[in-house]
């Protein structure tokens, strides 16, 4: 078993589930325990090592790997220690047919553990970098609010290139889509149930909003496209309305997830949707359902270090994904950045979550090209 290997065993078996989505003082919620693990392995690996408070006891484990030379230029590796929860079961690891499966396997302790190991063999080598910096940063919370990346972004931190840990299925990609939370509300009239004429139901209107949005509005962004996102998509995922069936109800809420282009924003989409409700006779109240920005990301592919990163791991084409991460943050900051890992998304937050081992080597193996080519 390779250390890398056994790296990712152990970081599955040592829980560190956001605290959003347990109890409080639940014993798998933080991201505490793992994140003094490492710390005690960068440590004896020669790196500097410190923990950064961000928010209710939680850190940002931050590990340089500093250069021999004047620093010239900085490179940041920069997985989340979080997951979503599972069942207990899902926190011992095992291996069957050259998989590891455990929670976190593949979101993202699998990039944890590649770009962990990848820093912590160039760091106990007798070659590293001349003028280039690496930090491991190991980002909390990126399942639910992403205070950590913003924490480390606001810190000052300054670096040329960031590549956020995720499963890429080991891709350089440079774009992903922005997730924005809608909540729209209809108002009406209460009655009772045996004279209906006497309300206006805030539920029927509701229903012919969620046909225009599942329809009409859905069509129009299929015709939205970008190169490496496709189209905008929008989707209504919650419904509330009415307290008893003899009440006319005289409010309903839904919740809508739309992914965003770049170049949209929360204000044009308000509109757009706006427009389209007036545009049909309609109304409703929209409000932002999140606290944060989760904007898109587009990186420029021709810049230097991108596009070294893109030589060294051999693809000639950068890609987009459909989700959002932490990349975004980062960019904001004026940090170029790109996602790779291993893993395929489609196995994360899954009850038999997995990596295949040889993603996991090879993450690492392209990981330390591209470290070990940097002056």
């Amino acid at each position: 078993m390779s250390k890398t290997e056994r790296l990712l065993r152990e970081l599955i078996a040592i829980p560190s589930v956001n605290p959003a989505f347990l109890p409080p003082s639940h014993p798998h919620a933080g991201e505490q325990r793992i994140s003094n693990y490492l710390k005690s392995i960068a440590e004896r690996a020669g790196l500097e090592v410190e923990l950064k408070p961000v928010k209710d006891g939680r850190c940002n484990l931050v590990a340089r790997l500093t250069p021999v030379g004047k620093i010239r230029k900085c490179i940041v590796l920069a997985p989340h220690l979080d997951t979503v929860n599972a069942e207990d079961a899902q926190f011992t690891p095992s291996k069957r047919n050259g998989r590891i499966f455990g929670r976190g396997a593949c979101d993202a302790k699998g990039s944890v553990a590649a770009m962990f190991s990848a820093v912590r063999e160039l760091g106990c080598s007798a070659k590293r970098p001349t003028h280039t910096e690496i930090v491991f940063a190991g980002l909390i919370d990126e399942e639910n609010a992403q205070v950590g990346s913003l924490a480390l972004a606001a810190s000052g931190l300054k670096a040329d290139l960031a590549i956020v840990g995720e499963p890429t299925r080991l891709q350089a990609v440079t774009a992903h889509k922005g997730n924005l939370w809608l909540r729209l509300q209809t108002r009406g009239k209460s009655a009772h149930g045996a004279r209906p004429e006497l309300g206006r139901n805030a539920v029927h209107a509701m229903a012919r909003v969620v046909h225009l949005i599942e329809t009409k509005y859905a069509a129009d962004l299929r015709r939205r496209k970008h190169p490496l996102l496709g189209c905008a998509t929008v989707s209504v995922g919650v419904i509330r309305g009415g307290t008893q069936p003899n009440i006319v109800p005289d409010k309903c809420v839904i919740e809508i997830d739309r992914r965003t282009l770049p170049g949209e924003t929360e204000s044009r989409v308000r509109r757009e949707i706006q427009s389209l409700l007036r545009a049909n006779d309609l109304s409703a109240n929209i409000e932002n359902g999140k606290t944060i920005l989760c904007l898109p990301l587009e990186t420029n592919p021709t810049v230097p270090l991108v596009a070294e990163f893109l030589r060294n791991v051999g693809q000639r084409n950068p890609v987009g994904v459909n989700y959002y991460c932490d990349a975004s943050v980062f960019s904001r900051a004026g940090i170029p950045s790109l996602v790779f890992g291993p893993g395929d998304i489609a196995h994360a937050h899954t009850a038999n979550e997995w990596i295949s081992v040889r993603s996991l080597e090879r993450a690492r193996e392209m990981l330390l090209r591209f470290l070990r080519s940097l002056p």
